[in-house]
């Protein structure tokens, strides 16, 4: 059974949930969806941070349905949220130790206060990093010095794309910890400062378009206007599979398409 699916040099998961918690070894987790795929068409170091992932999940209906466009192969999408919660139910079982970065202290509370109610075998502890552009040296120190203090199994990493992944990767080698795994929104999620879209949206494909509905502003851009980037790269990519001279005779740029986004600077 294959581990992994190639899907235009992005090692998707296609076993996410056989995961174990392995304390003799460290592994990054990331989620990869149709917006963080154009950002990375645009950001050449969190492409390359993506696909050195050692589990990358194929997080949206975007990336699966284009995998199967591709490929021809099936596979199944998995959240922050999905990998987060199988996370936890390992950790109650075997006693394990959390640590979540990222958020506001608020919110972060929050999740520790469910924590303690639903895995009642988990220890939990938090930070939450300034709210700044750039981190500094003495940030990611400090960083560093609260996670490696507490020595945690798991550390999860609740930013933004693409400055979680690559602060994940910058950090990865310091870490005292097996696994460290990037959620993103997962954290608000489980917070329920942002409700989750319900089961219906989740199980029709639409869970985009009910988080959509919640936060259109915010949201317009990932899922509609980069959605149509996507698409255009997947046709790009599925005409140049069928005419090898295709990409020679159509030459197109990520910023010729894509409104240039924010550098992130760690």
């Amino acid at each position: 059974m294959e581990t992994t699916i190639d899907f235009l040099g992005y090692p998707l998961a296609a076993s996410p949930f056989s995961i174990i918690l392995n304390r003799d070894s460290k592994i990054s987790i990331n989620t990869i969806n149709q917006y963080s795929y154009c950002i990375g068409e645009q950001d050449l170091l969190f492409k390359e941070v993506l696909k050195g992932s050692d589990v990358l999940l194929p997080d949206g209906v975007g990336i699966v349905k284009a995998c199967s466009f591709l490929t021809g192969k099936t596979i199944s999408k998995v959240t922050g949220w999905d990998i987060h919660r199988h996370l936890l139910n390992i950790l109650n079982k075997e006693g394990g130790k959390c640590f979540y970065l990222g958020s506001s202290d608020k919110t972060l509370s929050k999740i520790k206060d469910r924590i303690n109610k639903e895995y009642p075998a988990i220890e939990s502890a938090y930070y939450s990093p300034p709210y700044k552009e750039r981190f500094s040296e003495e940030d990611m120190d400090e960083m560093v010095f609260n996670i490696n203090s507490f020595r945690p199994d798991v550390v999860f990493i609740g930013l933004t794309a693409p400055k979680q992944e690559i602060l994940s990767h910058l950090l990865k080698d310091k870490l005292e910890t097996n696994i460290i795994c990037s959620i993103g929104a997962a954290f608000d999620f489980y917070a329920e400062t942002i409700p989750r879209p319900g089961q219906l949206w989740i199980d029709l494909n639409l869970e985009w378009l009910g988080r959509f509905f919640r936060e259109p502003k915010r949201m317009w851009k990932r899922y509609f206007y980069f959605g149509f980037v996507f698409v255009y790269y997947m046709f790009l990519k599925k005409a140049a599979h069928y005419m090898p001279h295709f990409g020679d005779q159509i030459t197109y740029s990520p910023r010729s398409l894509a409104p240039e986004v924010e550098k992130v600077e760690i």
